[in-house]
């Protein structure tokens, strides 16, 4: 049975580098956004194998529910964020805009 959830993180670790490379290539802010995210929850399910593999299931449920915590926080403070930018940008050409007609 380990040997089944020794498997399954390895292809966990395959498909987390793969959201690294979007992390990295991501032509938007968004798309990072979202991969961190991604990578958050893949991370968490990745804390639940590993205290299966290991026997201490007790100790990494505790981890993953924390870590999980901080990436929904982290995810609402960036989501924050990119709307602060967008509204103030929103702003900024309105009142471009206006100045030109004058």
């Amino acid at each position: 049975m380990n040997d089944f959830f020794l498997m399954i993180g390895i292809g966990l670790l395959l498909l987390i580098f793969l959201v690294i490379i979007r992390l990295v290539k991501g032509p938007s802010i968004i798309d990072r956004v979202m991969a961190v995210n991604v990578l958050g929850t893949k991370t968490v399910i990745l804390l639940v194998i590993i205290g299966q593999v290991y026997g201490r299931l007790d100790m990494f449920i505790d981890l993953a529910l924390a870590y999980a915590l901080l990436n929904f926080i982290s995810s609402l403070v960036a989501a924050k964020f990119i709307k602060r930018r967008k509204d103030s940008n929103m702003w900024r050409d309105l009142n471009n805009k206006e100045q030109r007609n004058a």
